[in-house]
């Protein structure tokens, strides 16, 4: 009814046109307004971040990357993600299975728990793992009496970078599989399959570009935390220091070059993070037009 109103009616048409373009100077201010801003907060950071990696050369650029400690650094670091990053991948699909899926006692507090670390500070979870298994802490004595170092060592980097990151999957994966229903779900389990058997052959395929989006987003921020990793980590070099932290302690030695080159390995994991989510909001694209057109073709 609305769409013969607006075809039939002259005015109406003319109304949703200008609704939807502007004059030419608008859209060139508006372009130029996006491309400075990318430019100023972007690429002109980037490009300082490599200049002065390489203001002294590639010998000096390799030197400070194949550094010890450098490398201790970024062993830690993907010790890190690669424990954090699987673990979340299990649980923010099973959260976003039972929240999407099913009614339980405690969905919404379970929804606002898995809120808490973008509401919380970084720095005031690493402090809460302190004070839970630190020396001091609530299980720190019997820690200190069976030998079990987790505060200021790789356990307490690892459960730091869980906290912070566990969100990224689960909260892309939630609204995804909430909007899907259990329409195709019931009909697999009519017809004889089991809950495994849905879950491969129905859930995980419909979600699996959600899924890749929120692993690389919590992956690129595992690789990247400093507040909290820096509360637990005690800044033991060649031991608990991850890239970040590993540039903070050169920075502040005025060791610049050496800074800048370990920065720019970061950098260029943000680089290879972004073209990763690019290709897979593509893929994603790809596939629901796909979907969309075999619905058409079938009706």
């Amino acid at each position: 009814m609305a769409a013969s109103i607006t075809f039939g009616n002259p005015a109406a048409t003319m109304g949703a046109a200008r609704a939807t373009t502007e004059r030419t100077w608008v859209r060139w201010s508006l372009i130029g307004i996006a491309v400075t801003f990318l430019a100023t907060f972007l690429f002109l950071p980037l490009a300082i971040v490599f200049s002065s990696a390489l203001a002294k050369g590639f010998s000096v650029y390799f030197a400070a990357v194949r550094e010890p400690d450098a490398l201790a650094a970024i062993k830690l670091t993907l010790i890190a993600a690669g424990i954090s990053v699987p673990l979340n991948l299990v649980f923010g699909v099973a959260a976003a299975w039972a929240i999407g899926k099913f009614d339980f006692v405690g969905k919404s507090l379970l929804i606002t728990l898995i809120d808490l670390p973008f509401s919380v500070s970084p720095v005031v979870s690493g402090l809460i793992y302190v004070l839970i298994f630190g020396l001091q802490g609530l299980l720190g004595p019997w820690l200190a009496a069976h030998d079990i170092k987790i505060i200021f060592a790789a356990p307490g980097i690892v459960l730091a970078t869980m906290f912070v990151t566990f969100p990224f999957v689960a909260r892309e994966l939630i609204p995804l599989v909430e909007a899907q229903g259990t329409e195709e779900e019931e009909a697999a389990l009519t017809l004889g399959a089991s809950g495994w058997q849905t879950f491969w052959r129905v859930t995980l395929p419909n979600i699996k570009w959600g899924l890749l989006y929120g692993v690389i987003l919590c992956n690129a921020r595992a690789m990247g935390e400093f507040g909290a990793v820096s509360v637990v980590s005690g800044h033991i070099r060649g031991r608990t220091n991850t890239i970040p932290l590993h540039i903070e302690i050169l920075y502040n030695e005025y060791q610049f070059a050496p800074a800048f080159a370990v920065a720019s390995l970061l950098a260029l994991l943000a680089l290879a993070t972004l073209f990763a989510k690019s290709a897979v909001e593509w893929k994603a694209r790809q596939y629901s037009e796909e979907m969309a057109k075999m619905s058409g073709e079938s009706l």
